[in-house]
């Protein structure tokens, strides 16, 4: 994803950020989606796993996983001057994620024409799968549900899935006309956790509800010196 920035920005003579505000966020008359965010206020504090609940993150922090180590460093998004990862250096709110994923649901106007959003939400894997992702191709940009019955997912066959390493997950149903966006900010529960799973179940079964994600204050969290009390 960050080779696929660096092209946007040579092809566009300018900054990652400038380059998504002029295709993307404005085209939609969205405000919340950035690479830098201004109100410290409206920031969510970042929580991480642990026992027996989740824990704030420090300002840099790492989480263990299956295959490797996340690094987190959870104060560049403060700094206008850091680095447009389009990998994994924008936040957002629920709202703006849903209007960029119901655009493709619908069609894709005003951003994509028809064509392209057929390219995107098929596998363009030609079967491959990984093992660790059963029942899944990939299309470009996010994961595509080939096979229902062998996935971990309570999706339906050509639904579209992705998520994002602090906590956030989403599906769309286009056949269904379904769109479901959850930000937790719950690393790595709201991504790979039973959350998105559970999520998913109950709205196919019809449990549809309004989550309500309330706002809270981030402050920097230093990690206690050695031996040093929290």
């Amino acid at each position: 994803m960050d080779v696929l920035g660096g092209v946007i920005e040579k092809e566009t003579g300018g900054p990652l950020g400038e380059a998504v505000a002029a295709l993307v966020t404005q085209p939609l008359g969205l405000s919340d989606t950035a690479f830098h965010v201004t109100d410290r206020g409206r920031l969510a504090v970042p929580y991480k796993n642990a026992t027996p609940g989740p824990e704030p993150m420090a300002c840099e922090d790492s989480v263990v996983t299956s295959s490797g180590v996340i690094r987190y460093s959870t104060e560049r998004v403060l700094d206008p001057h850091s680095y447009h990862s389009a990998s994994g250096g924008m936040a957002g709110t629920a709202e703006d994620i849903l209007a960029i994923l119901e655009t493709v649901r619908r069609g894709g106007a005003p951003l994509l024409d028809a064509d392209t959003v057929s390219a995107m939400v098929h596998d363009q894997t030609n079967g491959l799968t990984e093992l660790a992702r059963p029942g899944l191709g990939f299309g470009y940009g996010w994961a595509v549900v080939t096979d229902p019955d062998h996935s971990d997912l309570p999706l339906a066959r050509g639904a579209l899935q992705w998520g994002g390493v602090y906590g956030h997950s989403w599906f769309v149903d286009r056949e269904r006309k379904l769109t479901v966006v959850a930000l937790t900010n719950t690393a790595l529960e709201g991504l790979f956790g039973a959350f998105p799973l559970d999520i998913g179940k109950a709205i196919y079964r019809g449990a549809v509800g309004r989550v309500m994600i309330g706002r809270h204050r981030h402050r920097c969290r230093r990690p206690p010196a050695a031996g040093g009390d929290r």
